[in-house]
């Protein structure tokens, strides 16, 4: 067995992999970018390394520093975790140069399958069905949209050497074609260094669901069971579950065989996933399946699988890393029950979901039967906007599906994590919908279902204005309601109360654009809050059970269950200093890096046009001109990072 480990990765998986290893007395090496100096993983590990600033092309993925951190901390073996140098095959070689075990594939294997379009290549020559598209050398736009016309459109353009959406685009009209092209290789040469593109035709109810392979160095090979992947926004999994609702045992049988298959066409070691598209239309999830993409690494989705098998996946991999053969043949490999995992993020669900970076300013996890929290944070802990908006995955498993979403949804109400905006709530409305509780689910379900799964912004109730009220009371010290008790005796109060007079407090909340100015009074009989809109004072009595009202700055966050509201806390010197910018101008809706500037001063524009790309979390987003109109000025460039609310550029439309 490995006796030390550096772990070439951060955040919940590598804390998952100290895990094991630490179970199996290996020692664990942490690498760490100076922004992580103070993360969970750092302090988990038995030593940490500092490799470089918070830019990832500086610290986790520079090749040379993780390398020297190996060498200089003695391990024998670097597990890269996902994401990262996961699947680089010239790191999987560098190590094997250096005399360093790597925890995972063959370079061949990950170059086999890293390259999407000779992986379908090679998946054609060993006989399993492929989606009808385009994944030939000839890159050139013409080809790409003569290809596309070919396929029939709508198409799915899809990076080349990558992953995880980045590089990603649907294409329903030849109109649309070069934009979505130049968008998505774009996207992919910033996250991959690679701008080739495939192409495949897009099926209308498709759903994703992969297959679990593991392979060691004695020629065994097995795969552990199906994973449901189909609930995505951006492209990106969100909710993944074992087995995949509605699949035959026949099925099952035959989407196993196929991926192992594939797997031996590359004489496969480690741990692999073989991601299949299925036709729902046709069948739901025993419609006509067809290959993805392999990925050589370790999948996000992993625990769902070990949780309906038993199965520790890391310590297979660290088995089969160290020329054990695996641990069970695959008749010895059965399911019990089902499992389901919600990946908790920060990023706001209203707005696109777009990342949320932030501190934690309250954190506790749910501990309810069944339930397991893979996790890389802390409370307090800051969500960088470096890295992957990733807080933590959510899992739950049970004897049935019914019971697992019951004890999911269960966990998703009842977390406390306030801070950043998150996708909890999002979550929690997902797992309890009627339809995916029936099982009838595909890749669209989300963008279907949007406006049940995220409610438009409601103002804020009463309960939520007293809530953050009370809340603000309570922190000065003052007491809301009278008692004979001399502790709360108004003679011992410190809230301004004088005898024969009421006291009072003025208070200015906002909420979003609205200003709410609230007197509140005590005339001795407790305080009370002349709400607007009421014609009635409304007395501030205890929160509510299940209630918190949290503070972040000026920001006043009310907690219900898994819903949270915001409320800023006006305070009239603070005011002078929120640099609100004039009427005009175009705000980043969170911070990161412009990737290009498409406009210039003097230039024309109309609504809807894209005025500047941003990337935050390994992301593009686009920047759209609200109005028709002239560009006044570009206040940044390509390459310039920004703050969320920075002023990008300015518009004079065109009536003024």
């Amino acid at each position: 067995m490995i006796s030390s480990l550096l772990i070439a990765n951060r955040g919940e998986i590598a804390v998952r992999i100290m895990r094991t290893a630490r179970r199996l007395g290996i020692r664990t090496v942490a690498v760490y970018s100076e922004a992580d100096v103070g993360a969970l993983h750092v302090a988990t590990a038995d030593e940490a390394v500092c490799i470089g600033p918070s830019a990832p092309a500086e610290s986790y993925l520079d090749i040379d520093a993780v390398l020297s951190a190996a060498r200089n901390s003695r391990a024998a073996a670097i597990h890269p975790g996902y994401g990262f140098l996961s699947e680089n095959a010239g790191f999987a070689e560098a190590c094997q140069d250096s005399g360093i075990i790597f925890v995972g594939p063959t370079a061949d294997a990950i170059r086999a399958m890293g390259d999407k379009a000779a992986a379908k290549t090679a998946m054609e020559r060993a006989g399993v069905p492929l989606v009808p598209g385009y994944h030939g050398n000839d890159q050139s736009p013409k080809k790409l949209a003569g290809a596309a016309k070919k396929i029939g459109f709508p198409v799915l353009i899809k990076a080349s050497a990558g992953g995880g959406g980045r590089g990603m685009r649907i294409v329903r009209t030849a109109a649309e074609f070069t934009e979505a092209l130049d968008s998505a290789r774009r996207e992919a040469q910033g996250a991959f260094g690679d701008d080739r593109v495939i192409l495949e035709k897009y099926l209308e109810r498709p759903r994703h669901i992969e297959v679990q392979v593991f392979g060691d160095t004695h020629g065994n090979l097995v795969h552990l069971f199906e994973r449901d992947c189909s609930l995505q926004r951006r492209y990106q999994k969100v909710i993944e579950e074992a087995p995949a609702p509605g699949m035959s045992e026949a099925r099952r049988a035959a989407i196993g065989a196929v991926a192992i298959a594939a797997a031996k066409s590359i004489d496969y070691v480690g741990a692999g996933t073989v991601e299949f598209i299925v036709d729902a239309g046709e069948g739901g999830a025993d419609g006509p399946f067809y290959f993805m993409e392999m990925n050589t690494r370790l999948q996000v989705e992993h625990p769902v699988t070990e949780m309906i098998t038993g199965y520790d996946l890391v310590e297979w991999q660290l088995r089969v890393a160290s020329g054990e053969p695996l641990p069970a043949s695959q008749g010895e490999i059965v399911q019990d029950g089902h499992a389901v995992e919600a990946r908790l993020y920060a990023e706001d669900p209203a707005r696109d979901f777009l990342p949320a970076a932030g501190r934690l300013v309250h954190l506790s996890w749910p501990d309810g039967e069944g339930v397991r929290i893979d996790t890389g944070i802390r409370d307090g802990d800051t969500i960088a906007v470096e890295y992957d908006p990733l807080i933590a995955k959510v899992i739950a498993h049970g004897p049935d599906r019914k019971t697992a979403l019951r004890r999911l949804h269960g966990a998703m109400s009842d977390m406390e994590l306030v801070g950043p905006v998150t996708n909890q709530a999002f979550l929690a409305a997902a797992l309890d919908h009627p339809d995916f509780v029936a099982g009838d689910i595909d890749t669209n379900f989300i963008g279907e279902h949007l406006v049940a799964l995220v409610p438009p912004v409601q103002p804020a109730d009463d309960a939520t204005i007293t809530a953050a009220l009370a809340f603000l009371l309570d922190e000065r010290g003052v007491t809301r309601t009278p008692s004979a008790g001399d502790a709360n005796s108004p003679w011992q109060a410190t809230d301004g109360w004088r005898p024969n007079l009421p006291a009072r407090e003025h208070v200015i909340l906002r909420d979003g654009e609205l200003e709410f100015a609230i007197d509140l009074v005590n005339g001795g009989e407790g305080w009370q809050a002349n709400l607007p809109d009421r014609a009635d004072p409304v007395p501030l009595g205890p929160l509510p059970d299940g209630v918190g009202v949290y503070r972040d700055g000026h920001t006043l966050i009310v907690v219900n269950g898994a819903r949270q509201h915001r409320l800023a806390h006006v305070v009239p010197l603070a005011e002078v200093d929120r640099g609100e910018g004039a009427g005009g101008g175009l705000t980043a809706p969170m911070p990161g890096k412009v990737v290009q500037a498409m406009v210039a001063a003097g230039d024309k524009v109309v609504r809807g046009q894209t005025v500047m790309i941003l990337e935050a979390m390994k992301m593009e987003h686009a920047i759209s001109a609200p109005a028709d109109g002239t560009v006044a000025d570009v206040y940044f460039a390509a390459g310039d990072q920004v703050d969320e609310g920075a002023e990008l550029l300015r518009l004079a439309k065109d009536d003024d």
